[in-house]
């Protein structure tokens, strides 16, 4: 089975046939053709899933009674309970495609589709009794009369609704006699609003001016005696509000007229019939008061003011100037409103000596230190030791903005202020200094950062820590001979014998960092140069004899004491070495082997319980002869022993400490002191490291003890670092204090605050940086806000139309009628004192009426007292209160006005109820976080850390109901419009693995093969934590990098063959058939030789040598050759051509008159059966390898090259190199492994503005962006990008209005 997901996977069940009663029966006992399917396709669901599917919930439907489900009714009492359902779907994120349940219900259960709740009692509606019929809308003929109740109690809850409130019935108070049919009374427009005509003005002695009559009453008020102070400021106070209810200024000018119109009674013919035709209506009035019509009055317009750009550049945009006009009269009776009292216009700075804008640009500070940790997950983190950390990091910088030409200004500032104080015939100044500039301006002032423009430079960035290189060394080589520690200088007769190894992998730092190279034996008769054997001439017997003793002449060179060879003559003073004894056997005399190379030393070194000790050996080819031959050796004789490394186990070397700190050379201090000012030089020092001899396994000794040649260096110069002092900015501007008027003036004072920027931080000594980089201080107390009210005074006196106007009109009255009344309105600020009206006109509301029409009541007219005040009541939401109100005067005995439906006596309500009920409506709200800006180390809001996740509160909506289960201010419930809950943001949780495992040994002994190490699964990501590379199906992660094994590491190590077994024996001259045995080892081969024994699967199986070998044993008298050479290499290219040999010579000759076997053999060279063609084979790459420390960044990845044979058989490196094959390719590259980087948030924006102004869905929202998208393996960007909570309830208002009267035609008459 594979790990594919998604669909296409399939699934099945059992499917039995069962009797009802539950037994089961016989397949043939069920139809067939009913028979269920028991294999179905489905949706194999994997964990990446999660991301793609969610439930999808709908609302909750209306809250059911379960009596309509269960048909069960009785008496409500308290509430009934019911259920209210939804809808709950499985669906694909994307385009909300619908999916099956399974695949959402592998992540999380389905959540509830059904929940309890409680429908109150319903409440019928209540309404009172009706009231008596109405008078019939007609005198006679067919009309209409009416009647009315009112609601005491609306419905509640479903309970039954209210009747009508209304009932109508027709009425024929009595038939009419047909006049109202012929006549009609037809009423004209109003006229225009004028003033009376006056009479003419009084002389001054007659009627003195209202000023002159107040400064007359006021000299003889001061006459009659000095008030105290206090009186006169109340008699003042009175004086001014009298003054402000008069409304006498210009500004108002409010004049009342009156106007007419005609009402005429017309015959049917159209003839107009005299009013008195008419009787039956009641005629409208013909004057009415009203109120001169003025138009608004201004004054022209101001000059323009200045502009307010005040600097050249014509990127930045343009400026606005404006301009005025005063206000001279308010509009009046319906005059033309006031036109606008200002006006702007975009403009540019005009005239000579224009300073150029300032400009903004952003800055930044250095990058901060590459830090590794930044990037480590939470596995890494909980590990604990985070030293060391190389490879790819982050690295982070603030980001300012500054006015990069203020210097430029400045300079122009003080130059127009030189100028202005100079004489006008002065020279203008030298042009600005810009170079000069240009240096000062390294560490500007920061400004608010909303004056730069364009795109904001970044604050993090990816950087890499270079990953230290380890030292490697190759292995020791061998002990060399004992030589003098230096040739040239041979003083003392001390000598040492030396092995070194070399470095394999330079470190970073230098050699300083690896293990010493040269170990030292102290040894006696050192020389420098000295014979080297090569080989031994051929085996010559004495006195020109065919067989007998003999000598070996050796074959030697001469080498110096690193083992190169040298002219013979450096070899003068040392001992040649002499001929080697040796036997050539005769005929008769037993035949022996050529001795075996000396084994490898057993000992490195000797001591008393350990020598060193090498052995060769060698064996019986052949006996002797019963008689006249020499006889062979016993079994001790065939092998020799000697003593070999045989100095002591004393072993000295040199051992180096770590180089200390750059410090000044102080003998060459004098050097290095420069007369220039120039801060960045930086001088020469000297470091100095701890140099000492140790004795292996014993530790230090007195140097004498190690040769002095080798020993490492213990001082070295140094390039001193430069000293860095930090550069931090000038303070910022205070930032501005709020003005009053917003949040912070209630008693909460508000703080203003200025920063500086460290742009460079101090390194190597330099100055350090201030301490103090932020400050701040309270603002001002702020004063209270200005603001502007109207303010309204009494009403003025009725005024009707003179009487000498309309005296005429029928049924007019002198002192009584319908007229108007003004009043003065003034503007105030919050404190009371006056303001221009202007003032008012801008910020107030809208300006009240200033007059309004009035009635003075007529001695027919029905008088009534004012309102009494209402009763009080018992209690709250219990009982009614009362209001009453009399008749006056005559008015008690009409009986108009004892209609209690025109002119009610009393007036009856229900207590006011201040009962409220408070409950919970909508959904909850996203889980929200306290606010606060929290940043981590590097200061960058990653997604997933502290303060992203953790406790948080979310928020349901409250609303507040009255009595009447209508919607009120929450502040009626003592709320404050929310409930909160606690909540939970799950904290991101990252994939977790186990560590990775050791590496496997080479899947190959011999060539190319690779090795693996893995990784398991231990814990999955979670809320968002980082994703897991891609597993396998055993959840495991794997890395495979090519190698190669050096096929000479293992080798075939054979022992010396035993002696003949021969199967046909003939007692008298033991020769004939027969076989030999030996052991065959496969064995680790170092430099000092082979060592221990492995596994023999680790030798190459073709090469290993027989173990058992049958021949004949020569008999006495034959001849007997030498093993076999190896064979000769085939020329290539293998043609099938070719031969190849191998040859023997004879150890010993036959008796005469017989000849030796053939000594060489030839075979065919056949292509891959003994000749083979080679060539190089390169690997794959291995994956981006990264220092144990580095979680990311550069690597190397690498190959290897292995040489194979034309059959396909991986063989020595050795076999391409001595065909000087080419070796094109590279085998190291530099590769990168993509920074695991998390998401990076901005911080919430401000909530929004509610979506409604009132009512119970009202949300607001706030958003976060993304800043740095996550790369790699991390933490990805979570779904939640924006929030939202409910908005406070309040309830909605709005507008109603009634029915539209009936339709009149009015004919205007015009005289």
């Amino acid at each position: 089975m594979g790990s594919e997901c998604g669909p296409g996977g399939s699934q099945s069940r059992a499917v039995w046939c069962a009797h009802v009663e539950g037994w089961t029966t016989l397949h043939t006992n069920c139809l067939q053709s009913t028979r269920p399917a028991n294999q179905q396709s489905c949706f194999r669901v994997c964990d990446w899933h999660k991301d793609l599917y969610d439930w999808r919930l709908g609302v909750w439907n209306q809250c059911v009674p379960i009596s309509l489900r269960t048909g069960r009714t009785g008496v409500c009492l308290q509430g009934e309970e019911g259920i209210q359902t939804r809808e709950v779907n499985c669906v694909l994120k994307a385009d909300g495609s619908a999916a099956d349940d399974a695949i959402c219900e592998y992540f999380e259960p389905k959540p509830r589709q059904e929940q309890a709740c409680l429908i109150p009692c319903p409440q019928d509606c209540v309404v009172t009794e009706f009231t008596p019929w109405t008078t019939c809308s007609k005198t006679c003929g067919l009309g209409l009369q009416n009647r009315v109740r009112s609601v005491v109690a609306p419905p509640l809850f479903g309970g039954l609704p209210c009747p009508n409130l209304t009932e109508f019935q027709t009425c024929a108070p009595r038939a009419c006699e047909g006049r109202e049919t012929v006549f009609s009374l037809k009423v004209g427009g109003w006229s225009d609003c004028k003033l009376p005509s006056l009479p003419p003005p009084p002389t001054s002695s007659a009627a003195p001016s209202r000023t002159a009559r107040q400064a007359r009453r006021r000299k003889g008020k001061e006459r009659k005696g000095n008030r105290d102070p206090e009186m006169r400021e109340l008699i003042k106070s009175k004086r001014n509000r009298n003054r402000l209810n008069r409304l006498e200024d210009d500004l108002w000018n409010i004049e009342i007229g009156y106007q007419s119109r005609q009402v005429v009674c017309v015959h049917r013919n159209g003839s107009t019939v005299p009013l008195s035709q008419c009787p039956h209506w009641g005629l409208p009035e013909t004057y009415q008061s009203c109120l001169i019509a003025k138009d608004c009055v201004v004054s022209e317009w101001s000059t323009w003011g200045s502009c307010s750009k005040t600097c050249s550049d014509p990127s930045v945009p343009q400026g606005t100037r404006s301009r005025s006009r005063q206000l001279m009269r308010l509009p009046t009776g319906g005059g033309s409103e006031c036109p606008q009292l200002e006006e702007s216009q975009a403009c540019e700075p005009e005239g000579d000596g224009v300073p150029p804008c300032a400009i903004y640009a952003w800055r930044t500070t250095e990058w901060s230190e590459c830090r590794v940790d930044a990037l480590l997950s939470q596995q890494d983190r909980r590990r604990g030791n985070q030293t060391g950390l190389c490879g790819g990091g982050v690295q982070s910088r603030e980001v300012y903005c500054v006015q990069v030409n203020a210097e430029l200004l400045s300079y122009i500032n003080n130059n127009k202020d030189k100028q202005e104080g100079q004489s006008p015939n002065s020279q203008m100044p030298s042009v600005p200094p810009l170079l000069s500039i240009s240096y000062e301006i390294s560490a500007s002032q920061p400004v608010d950062i909303r004056l730069c423009k364009g795109t904001t430079p970044s604050t993090t960035q990816l950087c890499h820590i270079p990953c230290p290189l380890e030292c490697e060394v190759s292995p020791w080589g061998a002990w060399g001979p004992c030589t003098f520690e230096n040739c040239d200088e041979r003083v003392v007769k001390k000598g040492f014998k030396f092995r070194r190894r070399t470095i394999t992998n330079y470190p970073t730092g230098g050699e300083g960092n690896c293990p010493h190279l040269v170990e030292a034996i102290p040894c006696d008769d050192p020389s420098c140069f000295s014979w080297q054997l090569v080989k031994l001439e051929e085996c010559i017997p004495d006195e020109e004899m065919d067989c007998g003793e003999g000598t070996q002449a050796p074959q030697v060179r001469c080498v110096n004491s690193e083992g190169t060879e040298v002219e013979k003559e450096m070899c003068v003073d040392e001992v040649y070495p002499s001929s080697v004894p040796c036997v050539v056997p005769c005929p008769k005399d037993c035949a022996l082997s050529l001795w075996t190379e000396w084994s490898s030393c057993s000992q490195t070194c000797s001591s008393k319980t350990a020598e060193g000790k090498q052995m060769r050996t060698r064996a019986v080819l052949a006996y002797n002869a019963g008689e006249g031959g020499s006889s062979c050796p016993n079994t001790s004789a065939l092998q020799e022993v000697r003593n070999c490394n045989e100095h002591p186990c004393i072993v000295y070397h040199w051992q180096t400490g770590p180089w200390g700190q750059c410090v000044e050379d102080t003998t060459t201090s004098t050097l290095n002191t420069s007369s220039s000012a120039d801060k960045s030089t930086c001088t020469m020092g000297v470091q100095t490291r701890k140099v000492m001899c140790v004795k292996v396994n014993v530790g230090q000794v007195p140097p004498k003890k190690c040769p002095e040649a080798p020993r490492p260096e213990s001082v070295r110069p140094c390039l001193l670092p430069c000293k860095r002092d930090c550069i931090v900015t000038p303070f910022s501007e205070w930032t501005e204090c709020p003005t009053s008027c917003e949040a912070g003036a209630n008693g909460q004072k508000n703080k203003q605050f200025h920063y500086r920027v460290i742009i460079q931080m101090p390194a190597n000594g330099g100055q350090e940086c201030p301490d103090v980089l932020y400050e701040e201080k309270d603002c001002a107390t702020p004063s209270v806000c200005p603001g502007y009210r109207w303010k309204t005074h009494k009403w003025r006196k009725c005024q009707l139309v003179p009487w000498s106007i309309r005296r005429e009109s029928k049924g007019a009255q002198e002192n009584c009628g319908a007229g108007v009344q003004t009043r003065a309105i003034s503007c105030r600020q919050l404190d009371g004192t006056v303001a221009d009206v202007v003032q008012c006109l801008k910020f107030a509301s809208s300006m009240p009426v200033m007059s309004q029409p009035c009635q003075l009541p007529c001695r027919d007219d029905c008088q009534l007292t004012n309102w009494s005040k209402f009763s009080p009541c018992t209690s709250d939401c219990v009982g009614v209160r009362t209001r009453r109100r009399a008749l006056v005067g005559k008015s008690k005995k009409k009986d108009k006005c004892k209609n209690s439906q025109m002119y009610p006596l009393s007036e009856t309500q229900y207590c006011p109820c201040d009962k409220y009920n408070a409950q919970p409506v909508g959904n909850w709200s996203d889980c929200i976080l306290p606010e606060g800006r929290v940043e981590n180390a590097m200061g960058m809001k990653v997604q997933g850390d502290v303060k992203e996740c953790g406790q948080g509160y979310r928020y349901q909506a409250m609303v507040c109901y009255d009595q009447d289960n209508r919607l009120v201010e929450t502040l009626r419930c003592n709320s404050h419009g929310y409930i909160e809950e606690a909540c939970i943001v799950p904290c991101p949780s990252d994939c977790k693995l186990s560590e990775w495992s050791n590496w496997s040994r080479c899947s190959k002994s011999c060539g190319s093969g690779v090795k693996v190490r893995s990784k398991w699964l231990r814990e999955k990501p979670y809320n968002g934590g980082r994703p897991c590379p891609k597993l396998d199906h055993l959840n495991q992660v794997y890395e495979v990098v090519p190698c190669v094994s050096d096929c000479s590491q293992y080798i075939w190590v054979a022992e010396p063959w035993s002696v003949w077994k021969v199967s046909n024996v003939d007692l008298k001259e033991n020769c004939g058939e027969g076989v030999q045995t030996r052991r065959v080892r496969c064995m680790l081969n170092t430099v000092d030789g082979p060592t221990d024994a492995v596994e023999d699967y680790l030798c190459d199986p073709e090469e290993m040598p027989q173990g058992t070998r049958e021949s004949r044993l020569p008999c006495p008298e034959d001849c007997v050759l030498s093993d076999w050479s190896s064979w000769t290499s085939c020329d290539l290219p293998c043609s099938g051509r070719g031969d190849r040999e191998r040859t023997a010579f004879a150890l010993r000759l036959p008796k005469d008159g017989e000849d030796c076997p053939v000594s060489m053999q030839t075979e065919p060279c056949l292509l891959n059966r003994n000749c083979f063609h080679y060539s190089y084979n390169i690997t794959d790459w291995s994956t981006c390898q990264l220092s144990a420390n580095a979680v990311c960044g550069i690597g190397l990845k690498t190959r290897m090259l292995d040489c194979v044979r034309s059959d396909g058989k991986s063989v020595d490196l050795k076999y391409c190199e001595e065909l000087r094959l080419e070796k094109k390719w590279q085998m190291n590259a530099s590769c990168t492994v993509e920074c695991p980087v998390n998401c990076q948030l901005s911080d919430w924006s401000a909530w929004s503005e509610c979506s409604q102004t009132c009512g119970l869905d009202g949300k607001m929202w706030r958003r976060r962006t993304v800043v740095q998208a996550s790369q790699g393996d991390g933490r990805p960007c979570p779904s939640q990008m924006e929030q939202w909570k409910p908005c406070p309830v309040r309830p909605c208002y709005r507008w109603q209005y009634g029915p539209w009267s009936e339709c009149r035609v009015e004919v205007i008459f015009r005289s």
